[in-house]
């Protein structure tokens, strides 16, 4: 399957740099996958097309400040660091921006007498196995120290770091342990939560902390050559019957972002039912996969050939999907983690 099957043509002004002033108040394409019906509306009216008994289910992951400037201990020559999965006991998977100099035993210093690392293990693309060792509560020093790690295509000024971590993150986030957000979750505040809850509609939380699976480009030119990395994920038990409940009597059950999306159907494909656990995931959704968990997705306009492109096609249309996105150019929706959002729905419900 070509890689360039997932690719349109994307002017550099429409990748967003900042999000909405207002979260509710971006734009939204409206998306019926089974009529192909497609409407532009703004992101607050999306409660005008929930129904009472369908099933919203976020990701409340919380993005922590993983991107940390250090020195090799030995030379001084700078090193950046992405931390990407908590392995436990101070122990992290982290991608290294010059791993070449990341060897076997190598120690980085990001805060002389606070924070330093050893090198633990070397693994491909520049990923290390990192060995922490600090003076103080490790979260604490990461809030002093570590930037948020914003995706490569937003320009980040340091100045406005505290500022960052307020705007990259969910209002719902929770549970600490990612390096990327969930983005689709972006567009909701509390207040529209609200109201989505008064009108009848059931508010899930799963946890799928994100690293590389998500964002890792694909580089193959055919895709079924790509290797996805795992991400951890947890669904609790009421998450978990409450959904089978759901799933039983025929309700319509929407994903907040492709991390939800990819959680419930890793889950769902494993029992063929909703099971409480604590899992990695590295499921790849491409065209031909068919989805027995969810039914409709909010998500954000994603990268050319990237696999959250793919996720979307499979749920879509290969054809369908490239031309909403080519309409979501001609009508300058921004695009990417700060940008605008589509609804992928289903009336069949």
């Amino acid at each position: 399957m070509d890689i360039n099957l997932f690719d349109y043509e994307l002017p550099k002004e429409l990748i967003a740099q900042h999000p909405s002033k207002e979260r509710d108040k971006c734009r939204l394409m409206l998306i019926n996958k089974d009529t192909h019906e497609v409407e532009d509306k703004l992101f607050s009216d999306i409660i005008d097309y929930l129904k009472p008994g369908d099933v919203v289910v976020r990701n409340n992951t919380k993005v922590n400040p993983y991107r940390l400037f250090g020195v090799k201990k030995d030379t001084g020559a700078h090193v950046e660091v992405l931390l990407l999965k908590d392995l436990g006991n101070d122990t992290f998977e982290a991608i290294c921006g010059n791993a070449k100099v990341i060897k076997i035993g190598t120690e980085i210093i990001f805060k002389e007498g606070v924070l330093s690392a050893n090198c633990l293990e070397r693994k491909e693309e520049g990923i290390r196995i990192l060995k922490f060792t600090y003076k103080g509560i490790f979260l604490e020093i990461l809030n002093e120290i570590g930037l948020t790690p914003l995706p490569p295509y937003i320009e980040q000024n340091l100045d406005e770091e505290s500022k960052n971590k307020e705007d990259y993150q969910t209002v719902y986030a929770k549970i600490n342990g990612s390096s990327a957000a969930p983005t689709a979750g972006f567009h909701f505040t509390n207040e529209l939560l609200e109201k989505i809850k008064e009108k009848g509609v059931e508010i899930l939380d799963v946890t799928l902390s994100i690293g590389l699976g998500t964002f890792k480009p694909v580089k193959e030119n055919d895709i079924l050559n790509h290797k996805m990395h795992s991400e951890s994920y947890i669904i609790g038990e009421e998450t978990a019957s409450k959904l089978n409940k759901a799933k039983k009597e025929g309700r319509n059950i929407i994903a907040i972002g492709t991390t939800v999306v990819r959680t419930l159907e890793s889950n769902y494909s494993k029992y063929n039912e909703f099971k409480a656990e604590e899992a990695d995931t590295a499921i790849f959704i491409y065209p031909g996969y068919e989805f027995k968990a969810i039914d409709s997705l909010v998500t954000n306009f994603h990268l050319p050939k990237s696999t959250l492109v793919m996720l979307v096609s499979a749920l879509m249309g290969r054809d369908f999907t490239i031309s909403c996105y080519n309409r979501a150019v001609e009508n300058k929706y921004h695009f990417f983690s700060y940008g605008d959002a589509m609804f992928i729905y289903t009336k069949t419900k």
